[in-house]
């Protein structure tokens, strides 16, 4: 395909991987679902799992790692992570050809044949995790999810992003009323947990208004303390504050929690 390509295949806490498309490259970011899983909703979308290139993992929790081990083993994939991200998974990946490990770091761009992939850190209560930006030679789209807060330096990455996969977690009164202990509540809400849908919100109107976006596709949203609609609305409402219409100016999409969404492209 022309341009970049990022379609989420699962996003939540069940399990999340996202399939990016470049003229010259095919990348399955994260695996947190079964081989059989994540087969499925390849096909899906008509993508043959025989034609990826690589895995890049963003951090490792079980909802992004469950099926990498299974996936590189099966189609020789080799597997893209940060040092502190293969120290805390490396246990839980079964048996890894280690010609297949390649070791990243945050601000050191990389090549996957010719597209440049640049990882960032995110606030996060994981190793060492990170978001992506991706640049194909032409322009720019990047996944920032799981990220408590956005950092200036993560804002400035992101600012030539034409397309852009972002985490919009929760809505803060359904997580602060809901049955959720203390603890957790509280871990979600900081700097090291979640993005809300009105940080979310924020950060999309603000890149829109200084910035190139034009598609995002909202994911990992919580089961318990947001809804599709609500998450929405929400970035929605942001959006067109900066006198931009969706629908027309910006696409706008939600990515399902168990199965393929849209793929959002920057080929037009």
């Amino acid at each position: 395909m022309k341009g970049i390509g990022i379609c989420p295949l699962s996003s939540g806490s069940s399990g999340n991987s996202v399939l990016v498309v470049t003229g010259n490259a095919n990348i399955l970011v994260d695996c947190g679902l079964t081989g059989k899983a994540v087969e499925t909703e390849l096909k899906r979308i008509d993508f043959d799992p025989q034609n990826l290139d690589a895995i890049i993992v963003t951090h490792e929790h079980i909802d992004h790692i469950s099926g990498v081990g299974i996936m590189s083993r099966r189609y020789k994939l080799p597997i893209y992570a940060t040092f502190g991200t293969w120290q805390a998974m490396i246990n839980s990946l079964g048996k890894i050809d280690v010609s297949l490990i390649r070791y990243i770091a945050p601000d050191v761009p990389f090549k996957i044949n010719e597209t440049v992939i640049t990882p960032f850190e995110t606030s996060h209560d994981a190793a060492e995790s990170i978001g992506l930006l991706i640049n194909d030679g032409e322009s720019f789209g990047a996944i920032a999810t799981d990220l408590g807060t956005v950092s200036r330096h993560i804002y400035d990455l992101l600012t030539p992003c034409s397309i852009l996969m972002i985490e919009a977690n929760h809505d803060e009164q359904m997580l602060i009323n809901g049955p959720y202990p203390q603890n957790l509540k509280k871990r979600i809400l900081s700097d090291n947990g979640h993005l809300s849908n009105r940080l979310c919100g924020a950060l999309c109107a603000k890149l829109v208004r200084e910035g190139k976006l034009r598609k995002i596709t909202l994911g990992h949203l919580s089961s318990d303390n947001n809804t599709p609609h609500l998450a929405y609305e929400a970035v929605a409402k942001s959006i067109e504050n900066t006198g931009c219409k969706i629908g027309s100016d910006v696409l706008l999409y939600v990515a399902n929690r168990n199965q393929a969404g849209e793929m959002m492209a920057d080929d037009d």
